[in-house]
């Protein structure tokens, strides 16, 4: 990721794959890509239909298609009964998924508990130890 200090535009780099990030003109950005949350949501949304989609074919079931949309917000922390924080405001990402093909009801439910089980919700539901460092750059004289 790289970016020029003046603005929020970021140059992204993935192996062979290029894409931008910004932020929206509302926030100060000049809306030319997906914000970060944007990408993070990305991220849980296809790791979960990959998942789902790959369990789908080993079980050989009639899954078409899965569509899944993923929407980040930030919610007060005393209306989330089921999180440990009572105090400020938390992160929320729902998900919702939509499979198409002829599924039993049994197979859908299944699916959707495996939709859980992906690797990126598994991340981001567990313990994150994110080490930070600065290098490069001109050094003051």
């Amino acid at each position: 990721m790289r970016g020029e200090a003046s603005g929020f535009v970021q140059t992204v780099d993935i192996g062979d794959h290029h894409l931008v990030a910004d932020e929206p003109l509302a926030s100060g950005g000049t809306d030319t890509g997906p914000t970060p949350y944007d990408l993070l949501a990305a991220a849980l949304g296809t790791c979960t239909s990959m998942t789902i989609a790959y369990f789908a074919r080993i079980r050989k079931w009639p899954l078409e298609s899965v569509t899944v949309r993923v929407r980040h917000s930030k919610i007060h922390a005393a209306d989330c009964a089921a999180c440990d924080t009572k105090e400020g405001r938390i992160d929320r990402l729902d998900s919702s998924i939509e499979l198409r093909g002829a599924l039993s009801e049994e197979q859908r439910q299944e699916l959707l508990r495996i939709a859980d089980r992906c690797p990126i919700h598994r991340t981001l539901t567990s313990e994150i130890s994110i080490q930070t460092s600065v290098s490069g750059g001109e050094q003051p004289g």
